[in-house]
């Protein structure tokens, strides 16, 4: 879903997982299991630092799988680095980061907020994904299939 907020564009995703909000949140706190899951499909990831703690920052690359992707990358041909902060870390309930693509060009400059939710419901935990401040480089529809993969991804590594 894309809603437009003056000049800043809010995307955002949800999905129900089968696994508990402990679950889910230690798979964001853990940088082995991020690496995991995260990477929308055709992507891999690589984690360079990470201080899972508010305040904390972790510097991740992106790479797609695929030489002949839809969509290049934000900081080279075929990678995206993205440098974040842990802004706000409440244990099994929310993430929330501010995230930053190194990239020359001025279409993925700026400052996205990532806030990730986790409400548990009777079938598990729903998780919500609002990106606040989305860089106009992201197409929408590119960004809608990478949140999407994300949960189905998080969705099969946690149940």
């Amino acid at each position: 879903m894309v809603q437009m907020s003056g000049e800043k564009r809010i995307d955002t995703a949800s999905r129900v997982i089968r696994a508990t909000p402990r679950t889910i949140y230690k798979a964001f706190v853990n940088p082995e299991d991020l690496v995991k899951w995260l990477p929308p499909e055709g992507m891999k990831g690589q984690i360079e630092t990470f201080d899972a703690r508010s305040g904390g920052s972790y510097r991740m690359s992106l790479t797609y799988l695929n030489a002949d992707h839809a969509t290049a990358g934000k900081t080279s041909e075929d990678t995206d680095v993205v440098e974040g902060k842990f802004l706000e870390l409440v244990p099994d309930e929310r993430i929330v980061q501010l995230v930053q693509f190194e990239s020359n060009d001025p279409a993925f400059a700026g400052d996205m907020i990532m806030t990730w939710s986790l409400s548990p419901v009777p079938e598990g935990t729903e998780v919500t994904i609002v990106c606040e401040n989305v860089p106009e480089g992201i197409r929408p529809e590119d960004h809608d299939i990478g949140l999407k993969s994300s949960l189905a991804n998080l969705a099969s590594f946690a149940e």
